[in-house]
Order: structure tokens, then C-alpha cells, then sequence
């Protein structure tokens, strides 16, 4: 069975690596057990501990940090953006959305309105101009989506944005922005992706 975690110790710092596919229970369990060990080697060391490799949640990191913190005094570092955002992406990455945690929203959304969550959002309703989605994964609106929409907002970059219409001056899915021409805006566009490091309007 693949490990969860795999833990490195360097000189200057500890890396603990932890498996793109695996499920946070399967981390949580081999981390404590990973700690016991960890924990002999920190009675005389106090490098800084690196947690990298799968992007986590925000409560994932929280989580991580408190078992580690339980058994050693050290400095953690999380190379996992905490926030959403172009701000927060620290890197990219690929991770398939098909079976992404969801958040419903029944409702329009109005100006200077904003929804952020890392889970997929979707809109029943239309998002109109000044208002803003930021979703870790996708975004899809059942309406027209006139204002601000950031998917993969982790740097995701498998997310996608749908709407029944994209009638917005601006796209953005993970790092990348997209500025939608005057010339495309007449025309009706339903979905957003991307494609080459390049934001896809279709």
C-alpha cells in the first residue's frame, strides 16, 4: 500500500511529504504514528518542520499543525495556500474536479455581494455586476454571471466556471486571468477552462 506521508530530514529543515491521493483520515493516522518517531529525533534537534505536497483545506492544516504541535516545539510551515485567491496561490496544480465537494447557493447575487468557499459553489441565481464568487474548485451559476467568478482559487487549475451566460469583463481559474474583449461579449459563452496555461471561453 502507498504511504501517505513520507518524511525527510535535511539539515536545516524536516519535509514532511504527504501523497496527493490520499484521504485526510489515511494522513492523520500515519502522521501521529510518523510524530512518535519524529519526536526522539526533535530531544536534541529544533529544525523547522516543511508539511508539502497535497493542497489541504484550511481545517486539514489547522489539524495537521495541532498534531504535530502536541509532540514537538517547533516551527511548521504549510506550503498550502490558507487563503483564496490569486493573493494566497503560492503554486499550481492539477486535481480532477468531478467529485469535488459541492456548496449550494439559493439565491442571486446582488453588488458588493461576495461568496467564498473552498468546496465547488454553485449559484441558483444570477451573480450580477460587482458581485463576487470565489470557489476553491468550480463555480457554476444557473443564471447569467455578470460579475467576478474565481475557480480553483488554491491554484487548481483543472477548476472550471460555467453560467447559462458569461457576460462578465473578467474571468479568472487559478493564476490566470482572463480580460474578455469586447468582440467576444456578443456572443453567447457557457463555459470556462484551461487550456495551455490560457483561459478557454466556449
Amino acid at each position: 500500500m502507498k504511504k501517505a506521508i513520507n518524511v525527510k530530514l535535511n539539515k536545516n529543515e524536516t519535509k514532511i511529504e504527504i501523497s496527493e491521493k490520499a484521504t485526510y483520515e489515511e494522513i492523520e493516522k500515519e502522521l501521529k504514528e510518523k510524530v512518535k518517531e519524529l519526536k526522539k529525533f526533535y530531544q536534541e534537534e529544533k529544525v523547522p518542520i516543511l508539511v508539502t505536497g497535497k493542497i489541504l483545506k484550511n481545517q486539514e492544516m489547522e489539524a495537521i499543525k495541532a498534531i504535530i504541535k502536541k509532540a514537538i516545539d517547533v516551527e511548521i510551515t504549510i506550503d498550502s495556500p490558507l487563503e483564496l485567491g490569486l493573493h494566497g496561490i503560492k503554486r499550481t496544480y492539477n486535481k480532477e474536479i468531478n467529485y469535488s465537494e459541492t456548496q449550494f447557493y439559493r439565491t442571486s447575487l446582488r453588488s458588493g455581494q461576495k461568496i467564498e468557499n473552498e468546496a465547488s459553489v454553485v449559484i441558483l441565481g444570477d451573480v450580477n455586476s460587482g458581485a463576487e464568487v470565489i470557489s476553491g474548485e468550480n463555480v457554476v451559476v444557473v443564471g447569467t454571471l455578470r460579475g467576478l467568478a474565481h475557480a480553483g482559487a488554491k491554484g487548481n487549475k483543472k477548476a472550471i466556471i460555467s453560467a447559462s451566460n458569461i457576460d462578465t469583463p473578467q474571468l479568472r481559474i487559478a493564476n490566470i486571468v482572463k480580460e474578455i474583449e469586447k468582440s467576444e461579449e456578443n456572443a453567447v459563452k457557457t463555459y470556462a477552462y484551461i487550456d495551455n496555461d490560457e483561459i478557454i471561453l466556449e
